[in-house]
């Protein structure tokens, strides 16, 4: 079925650099560096992970730009040799590993580029869950918004009608009628502008961004991680592939993202759950996220980074101040940051 969904996309030369090369580090160094990431994670107030394809694999679902990936082998004249059907694909323990940090306390965001369902079959709570280039099991209501889980795979992708109306009452007690599409993007689709504001706030405001099993060649998502940086946050990466993204990462560990956590949840000693959500039957929808937000969430705190001064005796004539997010009549967030710097006689350098 994955394969399926590979084939019904257009035709779309440019699909970025292809079979690079995957790298393992040895047991001592991954070993080390899970000691760094969970520290990271302990520190961290607020975590927002990008997945990509990669933590997929391990359920039978294969990536696209691996040594062995589908478009991979597409450019050689074959086809993957493993193809799990998307319906038959259990989360994997990545997955489950998420939804247990999350269920953990900590404040987490899943920022998804996969389409398999996965994480909502792993329990992850789809009010915590970006995802970005559709969900192959859900339908979209085209005048309210409202977003459905259906049993099945929806036979047609690119945002296209699947011939259901929706049922959500309005505020007159009548159903809104509203015609379906079905949710996963084709190469030249729009990203869904409220999963992608909301994914671009969750990233400013995270202390840890966490990249698992994406080389982020797919635009905005490659570039979301500067935000976390650009605003004082870590960025950690765990993939088997070099990334962009390498140079700026506070942390890279290449192995497989299942064997990272099983040492990372030991580690915190996180006991996870591997239970699977049972999807609604083939002819029925359930509704798993409202109608869109009409403005962005309020912003409760705001990173401004440390202005450092020529000598030491300015530092403490420098005060920083930081008000609230407010919005305009548009419902565009506004971040404002009042800087008041007081010097004797010295100019201040800002980095």
């Amino acid at each position: 079925m994955s394969l399926n969904y590979a084939a019904s996309l257009s035709k779309y030369p440019d699909k970025g650099v292809l079979g690079k090369e995957e790298l393992i580090d040895s047991s001592a160094k991954v070993e080390q560096k899970v000691l760094l990431l969970a520290d990271a994670i302990r520190r961290a107030q607020k975590i927002v992970f990008i997945t990509g394809a990669g933590i997929s694999t391990s359920s039978g679902i294969p990536d696209f730009r691996g040594p062995n990936g589908v478009w991979t082998l597409e450019e050689k004249g074959l086809q993957p040799t493993i193809n799990v059907d998307f319906e038959l694909a259990k989360p994997t323990f990545t997955h489950f590993a998420l939804n247990s940090i999350l269920q953990s306390g900590k404040s987490c965001y899943v920022i998804s580029q996969n389409v398999d369902n996965l994480h909502l079959k792993s329990g992850f709570p789809r009010e915590n869950l970006s995802e970005l280039h559709g969900n192959i099991f859900t339908e979209r209501c085209l005048s309210c918004g409202k977003e459905y889980l259906r049993g099945t795979p929806t036979k047609t992708i690119g945002l296209k009608k699947t011939g259901r109306l929706c049922t959500t009452l309005k505020s007159n007690n009548r159903p809104c009628r509203g015609k379906l599409v079905d949710s996963v993007l084709d190469w030249e689709d729009s990203l869904p502008w409220d999963e992608l504001a909301e994914s671009e706030y969750q990233c400013s405001m995270a202390d840890l961004c966490l990249i698992l099993g994406t080389s982020l060649q797919i635009q905005p998502v490659g570039n979301m991680p500067f935000k976390t940086k650009r605003y004082g946050g870590e960025i950690m990466i765990i993939n088997l592939q070099k990334t962009r993204m390498d140079q700026h990462a506070d942390l890279v560990i290449h192995e497989k993202c299942d064997k990272v956590f099983k040492l990372l949840c030991s580690e915190l000693r996180i006991e996870v759950e591997e239970n699977v959500v049972t999807l609604p039957c083939s002819n029925e929808l359930r509704v798993i996220k409202e109608a869109y937000r009409c403005d962005p969430p309020p912003i409760v705190k705001y990173k401004v980074k440390r202005i450092k001064v020529c000598t030491e005796d300015d530092i403490n004539s420098v005060k920083i101040k930081t008000e609230n997010e407010h919005s305009d009549t548009n419902g565009s967030a506004v971040k404002g940051a009042v800087e008041t710097v007081n010097t004797v006689n010295t100019a201040l350098k800002l980095e």
